[in-house]
């Protein structure tokens, strides 16, 4: 038996998508939790709709609103042998659940999920999908890549096998971001083993304007310090370098007031390379600058918040 869980908050538009996807994938034998964050539109209602047809559907509460707390009160009630968490925003392969089943027979890992592919949307979301699926955009960070496999630090969403709650505990409720790196981070501190497979196949919908996209990477920024300060292990280089660049470009008004010209050298050269990996989309133009301008806002979001996340930990 395999519980589901999907934490929702005014999620109208999608939730639908969800609940047929549920109602009609393998296996037959689940249960699923949809955990409601005081939503404000039709989504509490459609999911009624469907538990009263559907008897393993069910509709949990979530006061807190935030991701963590209706990750914990799902993992508390659930009775599956592994859980596995779904994101609203996402679309799933029909055998999405049997091949995450597999993967688990298969590494006998003690997590398993799939990369996470972007699905096409707007030339925005489109632009933002390239942009967060490439190393310079991201970095090493394994899940942005469709075609890894083997075992890994972390994965988009994932799937658990329940008894290592036991062990690890469950999700930081203080994390209202990067609450699933910080807990695979813990989980692998325990010796727990963590695998992505490209057969599991799943499509997320990126942000569609650039405003929410520097507030998203602004919060994974914020948060990502908390992490690394709890779990030590978790450390890399990667991690540390778009704050360097936003201090490095914080000083180039002082650098022009001593003039000294070539310590501009740098932010040249990062122009030249973001151009290069921006072209290398093989996109029109005005798509080609949007690409530019989304490797921008991914390094300066995720700067500036690690630095304030750094300096004060936030509450």
């Amino acid at each position: 038996m395999i519980t589901v869980i999907c934490p929702v908050y005014n999620e109208e538009a999608y939730i639908k998508h969800v609940l047929d996807f549920c109602v009609s994938a393998a296996p037959t034998n689940k249960e699923v939790f949809f955990i409601d964050g005081n939503s404000s539109d039709k989504t509490k209602a459609i999911i009624q709709e469907y538990s009263i047809k559907y008897p393993f559907i069910k509709l949990l509460h979530n006061s807190q609103q935030y991701v963590p707390f209706a990750l914990n009160i799902a993992i508390k009630q659930a009775s599956g042998d592994i859980i596995i968490r779904l994101d609203a925003h996402t679309e799933y392969a029909n055998d999405y659940f049997e091949k995450i089943i597999q993967t688990f027979q298969k590494t006998k890992a003690d997590i398993v999920g799939g990369p996470m592919r972007i699905a096409k949307g707007s030339n925005i979301q489109n632009a933002i999908g390239y942009a967060t699926s490439t190393m310079f955009g991201v970095g090493n960070s394994s899940f942005h890549f469709e075609n890894f496999e083997g075992f890994t630090d972390s994965v988009y969403l994932g799937a658990w096998k329940k008894n290592i709650f036991e062990t690890t505990g469950l999700f930081d409720e203080n994390m209202m971001r990067n609450q699933d790196d910080e807990f695979h981070y813990r989980a692998k501190s325990f010796g727990f083993k963590i695998y992505q497979s490209p057969e599991i196949k799943l499509y997320y919908y990126p942000r569609n304007s650039f405003k929410k996209l520097f507030k998203q990477y602004f919060q994974y920024g914020l948060y990502k310090p908390v992490v690394l300060k709890k779990v030590s292990s978790a450390i890399s280089l990667r991690h540390f370098i778009p704050a360097l660049f936003v201090l490095y470009l914080a000083s180039v008004p002082f650098l022009l007031a001593f003039k000294w010209y070539w310590l501009l050298l740098p932010l040249l050269l990062y122009v030249i390379i973001n151009f290069y990996f921006s072209c290398r989309a093989k996109q029109n133009i005005p798509q080609t600058f949007r690409i530019f301008y989304s490797y921008l806002i991914l390094h300066l979001s995720y700067g500036i918040g690690f630095i304030k996340g750094f300096i004060k930990k936030p509450v």
